[in-house]
């Protein structure tokens, strides 16, 4: 068993039925006898019925953002990110990431919370893989968040949500009730230089409206943080940034042409909003 995994067995919850889950050698355990293997790469799945409609991240996706972001091009977002979970009474004591990814923003929690444990969320089995090995405090669970979460009642101390997906009615189920929700979300001036030349997905410029009415009946806000801030890319950088998102999806040879038009250092902004939220 993954020293992590085992960690926050604790915590977890059967998908199937809901009992508590139990760390066997190679296997997750509930009373009623369902059981779910560790996969050889260090991630569980949880993920059970029907194939879920979520797409996920492709293995190319994740190599280009796990480029962009060892590349530190992100790392104001993620100071930002560190400092809405730190900036509590309580220190994290769990952290969980959905839509985890490469699990970056997890790690860089983990690695400024020395005591803290870390659950990475994610649908996509190349992501689940990545998490593993992402951090040695980071558990990687494969699971559809739009299903439930996999997680028991008031069962973990922080949930990051960074450009991904949210279900507000199961994160505000697994938060502690003196926990925070952290939510980073772009601005429509978010990699605005690439955004026309190289029709990338746009931004929806009520995104923020939308995201306050969704959180409204389970979470109140509690700090609004806008991190801009100029990133200077080469066209390596510019690739790796049309593919790590949805972009990735609809780019053929006359994107590639479009990347080789720019300069190979090119101003573009980064542009986001990293908002805490607590339980209403």
């Amino acid at each position: 068993m993954h020293p992590a995994l085992a960690e926050v067995a604790a915590l977890l919850a059967c998908p199937e039925c809901g009992l508590g889950l139990e760390a066997a050698d190679r296997a997750l355990l509930c009373e009623r006898g369902h059981s779910f293997d560790l996969a050889k790469q260090g991630y569980v799945s949880l993920l059970t019925g029907a194939s879920t409609k979520m797409t996920g991240d492709t293995p190319a996706m994740l190599d280009a953002r796990a480029a962009f972001q060892s590349a530190r091009h992100f790392a104001p977002i993620a100071r930002a990110v560190i400092t809405a979970v730190a900036a509590a009474d309580e220190p994290a004591a769990t952290v969980l990431e959905v839509g985890a990814g490469t699990g970056y923003y997890l790690s860089e929690v983990l690695d400024a919370a020395p005591s803290a444990r870390g659950i990475a969320l994610d649908v996509a089995k190349p992501a689940a893989r990545r998490c593993a090995r992402a951090h040695p405090r980071a558990a990687s669970i494969l699971a559809d968040a739009w299903r439930g979460l996999p997680i028991r009642d008031n069962g973990v101390s922080r949930v990051l949500a960074v450009f991904a997906p949210r279900n507000p009615a199961e994160v505000a189920r697994v938060l502690d009730t003196d926990g925070r929700f952290v939510v980073v979300t772009p601005t429509p001036r978010h990699l605005a230089e690439l955004v026309g030349p190289l029709d990338m997905v746009t931004v929806d410029p009520d995104k923020e409206r939308r995201l306050a009415e969704s959180l409204g009946g389970f979470f109140s806000a509690i700090d609004r943080v806008v991190v801009e801030y100029p990133m200077t890319l080469s066209r390596t950088d510019i690739a790796h940034v049309v593919g790590m998102g949805p972009s990735a999806f609809h780019t053929d040879a006359t994107g590639h042409e479009r990347i080789a038009a720019f300069d190979d250092e090119t101003e573009v902004t980064a542009s986001v909003v990293v908002c805490a939220y607590r339980p209403a």
